[in-house]
């Protein structure tokens, strides 16, 4: 009974009183919209997934639209240019689900496989840079190697000067270190210069790799060995793109029959 009468009593002094209804009201508000805070922002942890998702999908198709995802097939004839473009490159998004960075030989799983079209073979990079090369695949899942591997290496150049080589995991295992080798001696490279790979290989040209940390002359001082920072994070890798060249089977098959010539 007590209870029920000192809350009659409150109300009828706010509702009666100006100043003290303003304030109530006030508080009120603060209140609720607090409680609506927190619930807002409970409810956008829930949806992280479902928004990863749709960000990794999203960045996806807009990679597949890049001018370096696709080849111009140009026909200069009489003054006319007629250029038309066709998809060279197309990215594939998969979440990651397995990741390890700490081994002599590192692997990432993904959650996408043959049913959605990607292949043994394939590079694959995330939205920082070059992740590795597709190894294994089932109809789900895939398997790739990382660049943290002791037998991974990818063509590689240096973005200034555009002088090729190729970069590998470092001497020292770090997973944040890698080696950029067999760089022409003619080359005048910088530390804090970006390497980007080479458009040689499985990916694009300008994908980054990461900056020089320190250069070291090869024995004989024919090339170059520099350290390079990578620019991929692996500790925390959530999502990657699997690139698929259309063009990559023509290449390969062109270039077995000059071997065979040679």
């Amino acid at each position: 009974m007590f209870i029920i009468f000192e809350v009659s009593a409150l109300l009828v002094y706010i509702k009666y009183n100006s100043f003290q209804k303003a304030t109530f009201i006030n508080s009120s508000n603060s209140v609720t919209g607090n409680l609506y805070a927190r619930i807002s922002e409970f409810k956008s942890y829930l949806s992280l997934k479902d928004n990863n998702d749709s960000l990794a999908r999203e960045n996806a198709r807009l990679r597949n639209q890049l001018k370096s995802s696709l080849y111009a097939d140009t026909l200069n004839k009489h003054k006319v240019n007629d250029t038309v473009y066709k998809q060279q490159y197309e990215y594939i998004v998969a979440r990651v689900i397995n990741n390890s960075t700490n081994r002599a030989n590192n692997y990432i799983t993904i959650d996408k496989g043959s049913k959605q079209g990607i292949t043994k073979g394939l590079g694959v990079i995330c939205n920082a840079g070059l992740v590795g090369k597709v190894v294994f695949v089932s109809d789900h899942f895939s398997v790739i190697q990382s660049l943290l591997h002791k037998d991974s290496q990818f063509s590689a150049m240096l973005a200034n000067n555009k002088e090729i080589g190729y970069i590998q995991w470092g001497e020292e295992f770090n997973p944040h270190k890698g080696l950029l080798r067999d760089v022409s001696n003619n080359a005048v490279p910088k530390v804090g210069e970006k390497v980007v790979t080479s458009g040689y290989s499985l990916f694009p040209e300008g994908i980054p790799i990461g900056t020089i940390s320190s250069l070291k002359s090869k024995g004989g001082g024919v090339s170059l060995n520099m350290d390079v920072a990578l620019a991929v994070d692996f500790t925390k890798l959530q999502y990657v793109y699997v690139v698929d060249n259309k063009f990559a089977a023509e290449q390969t098959g062109l270039e077995a029959q000059q071997k065979k010539d040679e």
